[in-house]
């Protein structure tokens, strides 16, 4: 097993990076006797999982829905597959820290047994490795995850962005941005550091690519400081000041900014517009109550307090922008209003990255199945480390 591992890491390393996929279907074949390898990505909606080394069978919708494959790829667990002849598909996982980036298949000439199923496992781990990291590097990966063209704005968000889910020894986090191809100012941000997750979901002014220049701008204010060393106060302070400087008030980007501590479940933040923070906790969808301070960009000088809570074990936070909790299509009462809370106590069986998904996908049955008229952001947070003490939220006005 060993040696068959060491042949494709090995074919990995030295392969091109617009070759992975070729080289692990050599390596696989050679060492595992298969007959067929190929690798299936999710697209950008994660509406379905698209082939790589045979790209026709995309034209043919191959895959882009249920079955085996997308049983894997949600459970995040291998899957087996029986076919003529003895032959059997073996499908696993192509995930990096909790990044969910599609599905590997293999299929070999006969039933295979745990161990292989295993090894199997662990090339794709390798496998996932590289094709984030060729990402830099290569367009290829990038073209097979699109259905369609992404407008400019959209090529920026998807640009900027950290993933779309990370694990954590104390936390599972997804995110999710809609209308995938066209998205213009909504935006989220995360950075794991020793001790610390934080997290920004973002809602710039105006449409299109304006709004997406604007949320590039402030994103990267924000991640200037945080790099710097800077707390939430400084990031929150830095992008307003850059903002208002750049546009002298015109402009603004109503953000949250989180801060969790992973070693107490205590959660720093600094609430400068609207996107909202609700907890899940057993059945129960409440908001937190953060007092809202003026968007980024909006004067010069602007300060802002921290405030703190607590989340528990079992606890799930969503945070959405305005364009989930206030859409109100065909003069209907806001999703927010009661049809969200709805959606959200329905994912308690699913993983953050499944749980993003289900409340997107009942928003756009909200809205009949039509497009959204605003972006959307979903961000799910899973809590399992060790709790504060606490729930009240209180004001803090030290950095």
């Amino acid at each position: 097993m060993s040696d068959a591992l060491a042949a494709v890491s090995r074919a990995l390393r030295e392969a091109p990076p617009d070759q992975l996929v070729e080289a692990i279907d050599r390596a696989v074949r050679s060492t595992l006797a298969a007959s067929r390898v190929d690798v299936f990505l999710a697209d950008y909606r994660i509406s379905g999982l698209w082939p790589v080394l045979d790209p026709d069978l995309s034209a043919a919708g191959f895959l882009a829905g249920q079955g085996v494959a997308q049983r894997c790829f949600r459970s995040q667990q291998p899957a087996t597959e029986a076919q003529d002849g003895g032959h059997c598909r073996v499908w696993v996982p192509l995930t990096t820290w909790g990044e969910r980036l599609g599905v590997l298949l293999v299929e070999l000439p006969r039933e295979p047994d745990p161990q292989t199923v295993a090894r199997i496992g662990e090339m794709a781990r390798d496998l996932a490795i590289a094709l984030r990291a060729a990402d830099r590097e290569t367009d290829r990966y990038r073209r097979a995850r699109r259905r369609e063209r992404l407008s400019m704005a959209a090529e920026m968000q998807w640009e900027l962005l950290p993933g779309r889910s990370v694990t954590h020894d104390a936390f599972l986090l997804a995110g999710q941005l809609e209308p995938a191809y066209t998205v213009g100012g909504d935006h989220f941000d995360w950075s794991v550091d020793t001790g610390r997750l934080t997290l920004t979901v973002l809602n710039g002014t105006g449409t299109g690519l304006a709004a997406a220049m604007l949320t590039a701008l402030t994103v990267n204010a924000m991640r200037n400081a945080r790099r710097s060393g800077g707390g939430l106060v400084e990031q929150a302070e830095l992008a307003s000041d850059t903002l208002f400087y750049q546009h002298r008030g015109q402009r603004h980007v109503a953000t949250l900014l989180l801060s969790v501590d992973t070693a107490t479940g205590r959660v720093r933040a600094v609430d400068a517009g609207s996107p909202q923070v609700l907890r899940l906790r057993g059945t129960t969808v409440e908001p937190i109550a953060l007092e809202q301070q003026l968007p980024l960009g909006m004067f010069a000088e602007t300060r802002y307090v921290v405030q703190e809570f607590d989340v528990e074990p079992g606890d799930r936070l969503f945070v959405v922008s305005d364009g989930v909790y206030d859409a109100r299509p065909g003069g209907q009462e806001s999703y927010g209003e009661r049809a969200m809370a709805r959606s959200m106590r329905s994912t308690r069986l699913q993983p953050a990255a499944e749980a993003v998904g289900t409340v997107m996908r009942e928003l756009f049955a909200y809205h009949a199945d039509t497009d959204l008229s605003d972006d959307a952001v979903v961000v799910c947070l899973d809590w399992h480390g060790a709790g504060g003490a606490g729930r009240a939220v209180r004001t803090v006005t030290g950095r």
